[in-house]
Order: structure tokens, then C-alpha cells, then sequence
């Protein structure tokens, strides 16, 4: 496996209370890796170790190496903006800045000054816009405000803008739970049409939508990656007992 993302002995404590205990485990280069389990058991705590998210909470500490393109990205010194950068996020629900469709998408490429203004700065909003599966629907109103939008194309707004900053990695915590199944299939079609280009890396609770997207499974319980796989071999010859009992809807 061309691992892009290698977790080595990661550990993760919010004061007190461990939520996550030495994991490790490595993530395809160009694939769907599905993080899953039962609620509480550390998926966004995973998740939020590849793009050093997790300092943001009060009191948490972080121990173990995360590293991405054999680059621990926990060093001292390391630029944790030009790290984050890298890394896309899809939240739970959207969240459009308060300005037009257009400026979502531009938004980042003027921060980090990838491009001018003008046809070159059209071309590449339209560009991500058709990425993200939005193009068709908002070309006829691109200067007006993206809070006007559905949610679900809230959504698709906030891929594209996360795409704009040439990203090597896509996160998603649960990028569809705020979605109509209409609007979340949309979601899924764009993640599969993006796989190989990109690094993908999803938290579901969402055991069918796990089956569906996942090249890859990383399955946690209690702060603990019990097995990881292959969908085809954790899915259908799952290794741990506990595994097996999740799969079989026991918990």
C-alpha cells in the first residue's frame, strides 16, 4: 500500500479522559478511507489529528507521530498553516462565508495568492464550481450571496472552496448527516468522481454509506483502531470479534 498518511503511536487526552490510545495505522495515497464505529469512540478525534485541529480544544494533549508524505506534521516548528493548507475539511453542515457564491470559491486562492483576478481568477472559480458538481446550478448567479443556497448545495459550495487551495488530502466528518438523501447522494457521487486525484478520509456513523464509499476501513471502538483493511476484507472477512458484532448490528 502507497500509505499517504501514517498515524505511529498517536495518543490523545482532553485533560484527563484518553480518547484515543496509541493508534496506529496508515491511509491509502488516492483512495476512500471510512473511519467508523459507535458513537464516541474517537472517529473525529482521528480525523481531526491529520490536520492538527485537535489543539484548538482546551486541554487536549497530543502525543505520537502523524505523518503525512513521511513529514510528521507534529514537529515544533512545523507551519501548521501551510499544513492546513493542504488539507480540505468538510464539516457536518456547511458553513459558506458571508459572501457571494463567487468569493466562497476565490476566497482562498486571493489569501494564499495562487492566482490574479480577471479570466484566470473565472476560470479556475468555474473550474471547482464544476468539481463540486455546482457549476449548472449557480452559473446564472454566481455574484449573489451563498447563504441563499439549498443545503445541500451549502455543501457542495464548501467543497469547491476547499478544493480552490490545491489540497492533497479531503477530510469529511460526517459530510452528509445534515443532508436530504438527494443532496447527500450528490455529496457521495462528487467524493467517488474525486477519489485518485485526492486522498480521501470520511467519519461515518453510517453503516450502508460506509459499504458504499470505502476502498479502505478503519474500524474504533473506545479510543482503541481495532482492525483495519481493505473494504472487501474487513467488510466481508472482518479479523476481530468486535468487528464482527458491529457489522452485525450488536452494538
Amino acid at each position: 500500500m502507497d500509505a499517504h498518511i501514517k498515524f505511529k503511536d498517536l495518543s490523545v487526552r482532553y485533560g484527563e479522559r484518553t480518547v484515543l490510545d496509541k493508534v496506529n495505522v496508515e491511509f491509502p495515497r488516492g483512495q476512500i478511507t471510512v473511519i467508523m464505529g459507535p458513537s464516541g469512540c474517537g472517529k473525529t478525534t482521528l480525523l481531526k489529528g491529520i490536520n492538527r485541529f485537535l489543539e484548538l480544544v482546551d486541554g487536549a494533549h497530543v502525543s505520537g507521530q502523524v505523518m503525512i508524505d513521511n513529514q510528521d506534521i507534529y514537529t515544533p516548528g512545523v507551519d501548521v498553516t501551510e499544513i492546513r493548507k493542504k488539507i480540505g475539511l468538510l464539516a457536518q453542515r456547511p458553513y459558506p462565508l458571508p459572501m457571494s457564491i463567487y468569493d466562497n470559491v476565490a476566497y482562498g486562492m486571493r489569501i494564499h495568492q495562487l492566482v490574479g483576478k480577471g479570466r484566470a481568477m473565472d476560470a479556475l472559480v468555474r473550474h471547482y464550481l464544476e468539481e463540486a458538481g455546482l457549476w449548472e446550478e449557480v452559473k446564472d448567479r454566481l455574484h449573489k450571496p451563498a447563504t441563499a443556497l439549498s443545503l445541500g448545495q451549502q455543501q457542495r459550495l464548501c467543497l469547491a472552496r476547499g478544493l480552490a487551495v490545491n489540497p492533497t488530502v479531503l477530510l469529511g466528518d460526517e459530510p452528509t448527516s445534515a443532508l436530504d438523501p438527494i443532496s447527500a447522494q450528490h455529496i457521495e457521487q462528487r467524493l467517488i468522481a474525486l477519489k485518485g486525484e485526492y486522498t480521501i478520509v470520511l467519519v461515518t456513523h453510517i453503516l450502508r454509506q460506509a459499504k458504499r464509499l470505502a476502498d479502505y476501513v478503519i474500524f474504533m471502538y473506545l479510543g482503541e483502531m481495532v482492525e483495519s483493511g481493505t473494504a472487501q476484507q474487513v467488510f466481508e472477512q472482518p479479523k476481530k470479534e468486535r468487528t464482527r458484532a458491529y457489522l452485525a448490528g450488536q452494538f
